[in-house]
This record gives C-alpha cells, structure tokens and sequence, in this order.
C-alpha cells in the first residue's frame, strides 16, 4: 500500500460518493475532488516518466501552498521516484546546497521562485525545470502544462516497495547544515495509520493546515490521515498569514480540526472581533513547537468548551507527532508534551546509555513504523542519531511518576557553567513571563571561570522598555542565582527555522562572546 494509495481511494469506492466529495481546497475557494486530484496525480505521473525521471531519482518540490502540491508528491511516490520537498524561503545558496546534496534531477518550482535559482543554475544538477504560474519564462524553464497534458488514467504496475524512500524532508539545521531525512512509503503509511488509532478519523473531517506543505506539520500531521479517511483538507495560502483572515475560512467551511502554532493562538485571542465568530463546528485545535502558555488554554477552554486542545510533540526524523497531551489533561498537565501515541515508544537515556528513573532528565529516545529511515547520503549522521530502530532525538526531557513527558531543552542548548547543568527552556519560561517581552531564547557564552554563563536574547514588545539589569532581578526572584543571565542583549528579531525552532548556532555566534565573570550565583 504505497503513497498512491492516497488517491486511489476512489478506485474501491463502491458507490462513487468519494468521488465527487472534495478532497483539498484553498483557502480562496479553489478546490479539487479525489477522483480530479487522482487524475491530475496520474496526469503528472505520465508526464514525469516521458521526461526520463526513474524509480529512485530524486523529484524537487519547491512551491507555495496550492492544490498541484498534493497532485505531484502523490505523482512522484506513484512511479517510485523521491520527492524533495524544499522550503521556498531558502537563498540561493542554501537550495544550492539541497539540491547538490540530494543531486535532484527535476526541479518543479513557482515562478516567482525563478530569481533563486537563476544564479545557481550551473552548478546544480537538475536538468529540467517545471514552472507553476502565469508569465514570461526563461528558455531553460518549461510550463507546468506539459506535466498537466498527461492522460488521466494509472501508470501500470511499478516496482515499488514499501521501503522504498519516497521523500527527503530537511531538517530545520539549528546547529548547522541541514541534513536530509528518508521517509519511505512505509514511514508515511504507518504515520498515518498511528494518526488515525489516535483521534478516531472516520472521513466526515474538515481538516485545516496552516504551515507550508514543505513541512512535515503542514502535510504528514493531520491532513495525510484525513485523506486517507476520505475527509477534506483545507489549506492555507503560504505568505502573509493574517488569523483573522483563516477564522473566517475556519468559519465559512466548518472546519471540525485545524492546527495552529502557539502564535496563532495567541494572534486569535487577541482578535477584538473573537466573540463573532461562531465556531460550534469546531472539535480540534492541535499545536505544537512549543509550549501553549496555561493563560492561552484558559482562554480558550473559557470561550469554547466544546473545543478539544491537543499538544504535539515529534521531530521529522524520529516521528513527527511522537507524543501528545490529551485535551482532559491541557490544563493539568499544562508543562508536559503529554504521553506517546499508538505503536510509538519513548524512553529517556542517561548518560550511560540506560533508561532514566522518573524525574530524571537525559535524552529522548522514540521507536516506531513512523521513524525515518536515516540521513540521506550521510552515513556518520545516520549511525550516531538511529541505534537499533531508536532514534536520538537531541532533545532532553523526563517523566514524571504518572507516564507524562517533559521537555526540558536540547541536549545541546544545556549550558554546563560552574559544576552545573542548566537547562535553557527553564528560563526561557520565566522570561516569557515578564510583561515587557515578546519573544526569548537563552544561550550559554563562554566564561573564563565557570566555563560558560547564561545569556538572554530578548525581543520587547511594542511600546515596552526594560533594561539589563531589570531583566536579570526579574529572574532572580523565579531562579536560582547560578541560573539567571549574566547577560542580556536587546534585539529586534530572533532568527527561526521554518518550522518555529530557534536558530542558536546563530545567536551564539553574534553574540557568543566571552564576558567578564563576576560571581556564579
């Protein structure tokens, strides 16, 4: 049961209803039923294999949120091929580097994306260039018509296993080069599978996702087992997200589960107009990437007590949901990431590679069908991060007595500073509590007496002001002294991944200067 499976669903369907129900849809309007995404994937599938592409070559995606996504991914994992989902916010210079790393041979991109990869063109592998989008095209570049010309009917038998790889998805690269992680069509299969065991899926789902469709959290979370299910799957558009523009989607369409960031939340509760909305369909709000503030899901609890909140937890290699909290447990168990999901394990490894007591931090380990494979093309990243089915996470967390996870930060933001391991996300918490900040990352720098110190990278709100000093005595009075700043820096953005995480390696090297050591706590 391949990739394709998604879209062959009609073909079982006995009495056509799935046919003429929709499947995807923009946020504008625009919308396709399973038996036209079918035929437009098939559509796509033909034209790829008249353009040479084979079972195993590698297939780049490089679009903005659209229907023609979903057709083509489906498309390449129908004939065996690997499709290269690529963040189209990327520079030149970063894509350069995936699609060398990946040696990708046909590259499918928007138009407005053509001025990325004009400079680079000679130094990439890709040998024909797919363009979605009205407009003048340079003569290296063809239409996206020649892939829609297609016959609509299934290619045939193809060789394809089910460990056979089908996507490369990048990881975010917070401490360097971004390495490509290997879904194979069991992988997306059984992700999906785990999904629905979980939430009970049964097809009637109006299912809203509002990250980009490069993303792991925008396809393979919710909208893949919704598909799946014959439920519908609304997506939004990728630039300029405005909350009160998808409300308004989320209303008009009834969606019944949608996922939204912590922002996004926040962004809604914030809305002057919130009360007007009526939102009695919705079931499920998801969220994940960091912590939901217990505030957030007061409010929400307060205004629609209908509404179930569930918190994720995953990485793209070692499952994108690994674990979640269930919506009885938002509010007491607010801090954790909840418990694994169906089929999924998680334990949490000392030092000595051995599985620590309750209450103990170490790294979080997860084993499941939904754990990537490895990294592609890179041998030593493979072996120290997937041992035996586990794969390492680099995140640091610990159980309490009940069976909930905690995390506590990544094994690598742990600032070690006069004896002590200090965990960054400990402060980060407290510092998100001072009504002067908006945003918040804790870096160690180094120290010539404790070895490293702390430092807070601080954006303000609008409006507010708050000084160094202020800073650190607002943390002394939640930390100890050894874990309070020694240093502040005031800034006006924090750099992120696509995918919400905090660029540190950047921080640490703007701003990873030694300071002159006063006492440790």
């Amino acid at each position: 049961m391949d990739i394709g499976h998604f879209t062959r669903r009609i073909m079982v369907d006995k009495d056509q209803t799935l046919q003429h129900k929709v499947a995807i849809q923009e946020e504008s309007g625009r919308r396709w039923t399973f038996k036209e995404l079918h035929e437009k994937s098939n559509s796509y599938s033909h034209q790829l294999l008249k353009l040479g592409v084979k079972k195993g070559d590698r297939v780049g995606i490089l679009l903005y949120n659209c229907l023609e996504y979903f057709a083509l991914y489906f498309a390449i994992g129908k004939i065996g091929a690997v499709a290269v989902r690529i963040n189209f916010r990327l520079t030149s210079n970063e894509l350069e580097f995936i699609l060398k790393d990946s040696h990708t041979k046909i590259l499918c991109l928007d138009r407005e994306l053509l001025e990325k990869i004009e400079p680079i063109r000679n130094q990439i592998p890709v040998e024909h260039y797919i363009v979605l989008g009205d407009g003048h095209l340079p003569d290296w570049a063809k239409s996206w018509d020649l892939l829609s010309c297609g016959p609509g009917e299934e290619v045939g038998e193809m060789d394809i296993s089910m460990d056979d790889p089908v996507m490369l998805m990048y990881t975010s690269g917070t401490t360097g080069r971004p390495k490509g992680a290997v879904w194979t069509h069991n992988t997306t299969f059984w992700f999906s599978v785990i999904q629905i065991l979980k939430w009970g899926f049964d097809g009637s789902e109006i299912a809203m996702t509002t990250g980009p469709l490069y993303h792991v959290g925008a396809l393979e979370d919710i909208a893949l087992p919704v598909l799946l299910k014959g439920g519908t799957v609304i997506i939004t558009r990728s630039r300029g997200f405005d909350i009160a523009r998808v409300m308004k989607v989320i209303e008009k369409e009834k969606v019944t589960h949608c996922f939204l960031f912590p922002f996004m939340i926040y962004d809604m509760l914030n809305l002057p107009n919130l009360d007007e909305f009526q939102l009695a369909h919705l079931k499920t709000i998801y969220t994940g990437g960091d912590p939901l503030m217990p505030w957030a899901i007061e409010a929400i609890y307060e205004k629609y007590p209908h509404v179930g909140i569930v918190q994720v937890y995953g990485l793209t290699e070692g499952q994108p949901i690994a674990a979640c909290l269930n919506p009885e447990d938002a509010l007491k168990k607010s801090a954790s990431v909840g418990q694994p999901l169906p089929l999924t394990e998680i334990k949490v490894v000392d030092e000595n590679g051995e599985e620590a007591p309750f209450g103990e931090v170490g790294e979080i380990w997860t084993k499941s069908p939904g754990v990537s494979e490895g990294y592609w093309g890179n041998p030593e990243a493979t072996k120290s991060t997937f041992v035996n089915g586990w794969c390492k996470t680099g995140d640091l967390g610990k159980w309490d007595e009940e069976g909930y996870l905690y995390i506590v930060g990544r094994k690598k933001d742990m600032i070690r500073s006069g004896g002590e391991n200090i965990y960054a996300a400990e402060i980060e918490d407290v510092l998100y509590r001072h009504k002067a900040v908006k945003k918040a990352s804790v870096i160690g720098i180094p120290d010539p007496k404790y070895l490293e110190a702390v430092c807070a990278v601080i954006v303000l709100k609008e409006n507010e002001k708050a000084t160094e000093e202020e800073i650190i005595r607002y943390c002394r009075q939640y930390l100890a002294g050894y874990k309070c700043p020694k240093k502040v820096v005031f800034t006006d953005e924090i750099p992120m991944t696509p995918s919400g995480k905090v660029k540190k390696f950047v921080l640490r090297e703007k701003y990873g200067k030694p300071i002159n050591s006063g006492k440790n706590g």
